[in-house]
């Protein structure tokens, strides 16, 4: 476990308001795409993160997450990289056509707050 310095300037950055946000649901995961101010609210970043519930032995739930916070400066190149993966997995790896995961029941997803 790690401890965060709640003096350090990013720490007061991460504490940021938030101002927009898409959660999507894959399965038994939730994506949350957020944009985030800074203090004082002159400048944006984004979060992404990825939620998965979990059950514990005794019944209970908790959801396992990891976030990215990705700033204005990097997003064209995020966006390069990733697309330039999805393509290669798209061709290289299912040769032209990724497979979709089946819709699962109303009933059945459970949201992964």
């Amino acid at each position: 476990m790690y401890r965060d310095n709640r003096d350090a300037p990013y720490f007061q950055e991460r504490n940021a308001e938030d101002v927009f946000s898409k959660p999507v649901r894959a399965g038994k995961r939730t994506y949350f795409f957020d944009v985030k101010s800074t203090k004082g609210n002159n400048d944006f970043y984004l979060t992404i993160t990825e939620s998965k519930r979990r059950q514990n032995p005794d019944g209970t739930f908790l959801y396992d997450k990891h976030k990215i916070f990705l700033y204005k400066e990097d997003f064209e190149k995020f966006k390069e990289g990733l697309d330039e993966v999805i393509e290669y997995i798209r061709e290289q790896c299912f040769h032209g056509e990724i497979p979709q995961r089946p819709e699962t029941e109303p009933e059945q997803e459970q949201d992964a707050f």
